[in-house]
């Protein structure tokens, strides 16, 4: 049976290590700040920004909500970016996503300062990730690592298979593995022969978007397995990209939906919140 990777557990520890560093920082006189803005009502990104408030809480970070009106035009939110950067109280800004249609998230994205974006989506962020200079690390593939390296699998020399190419997980998620020695393959739906490349993968890493769409037949025997997916099935329940159920006795090592990634994103956010305080201490 394979080891269930714990993301609750593992979120927890890295949530107790940040906020050891926040305690540091603030007996010498240090508060750090994360502003989170929202665009409208949507409810899951009222959830999701919920629980981060609620981290913040937990880690001694503050936190700063400004929750726009959906009518809110462009020009309206980039100007709030802007004072936001120019708020030296301020360490990081998150934008919640995905915003209304008449707003461009790439022109917000690119309004950020990359000093404070502790998403590390920003086209500087992505430009360091892939050149190996200082900046923030996009939180759900940096998590991911997090999840591999302490459940105690070395990721160097591994056959590593993404599957997904998006800026947000799946490129950034071959480049981190990469980072960590590991022999990368991007795969995305115009891959010819898609189940005998993912069976090649010592640890596959699933952000195809699609409920259950790995079985066991995409993966090799011993596989570390890491479903980024999340969606709700027909009944209402949580599900992820990888047929769980299917995957499970072949594997080595797996992540559940819910619990495993879902919980590291925002603990690898709180993190890039420190990270950002010491980044703007050292310019």
């Amino acid at each position: 049976m394979a080891i269930r990777i714990d993301g609750r557990k593992i979120s927890g520890i890295i949530k107790d290590e940040v906020r050891d560093s926040v305690e540091k920082l603030r007996k010498e006189g240090v508060e750090i700040t994360l502003a989170v803005v929202q665009v409208g009502e949507d409810p899951a990104s009222t959830v999701y920004v919920g629980n981060k408030k609620k981290a913040c809480a937990y880690t001694g970070i503050n936190s700063r909500a400004y929750n726009l009106p959906e009518s809110v035009t462009e020009a309206e939110l980039l100007a709030l970016i802007d004072e936001l950067n120019g708020d030296e109280s301020v360490n990081g800004i998150l934008v919640q996503l995905p915003l209304p249609p008449h707003i461009s998230e790439s022109r917000v994205i690119k309004a950020i300062s990359p000093l404070k974006d502790v998403d590390g989506f920003h086209v500087q962020s992505a430009g360091a990730l892939m050149t190996g200079e200082p900046g923030f690390l996009p939180c759900t593939p940096a998590g991911v690592i997090e999840l591999i390296k302490r459940t105690g699998v070395d990721i160097t020399g591994k056959e590593c298979v993404v599957i997904g190419r998006s800026n947000i997980v799946g490129k950034p998620m071959a480049m981190l593995l990469l980072r960590e020695n590991g022999t990368v393959t991007v795969c995305h739906s115009k891959t010819k022969n898609l189940r005998e490349v993912a069976k090649r993968a010592d640890i596959l890493v699933v952000a195809i978007g699609r409920p259950k769409f790995i079985d066991a037949s995409y993966v090799k025997e011993g596989a570390v397995v890491i479903d980024v997916g999340i969606h709700r099935n027909e009944g209402g329940k949580l599900c992820g990209d990888v047929d769980f159920d299917s995957v499970e006795p072949k594997a080595y090592a797996i992540t559940p939906v819910p619990g495993g990634v879902g919980p590291m994103t925002i603990a690898m956010l709180m993190k890039n919140c420190v990270a950002a305080y010491r980044l703007q201490k050292s310019i």
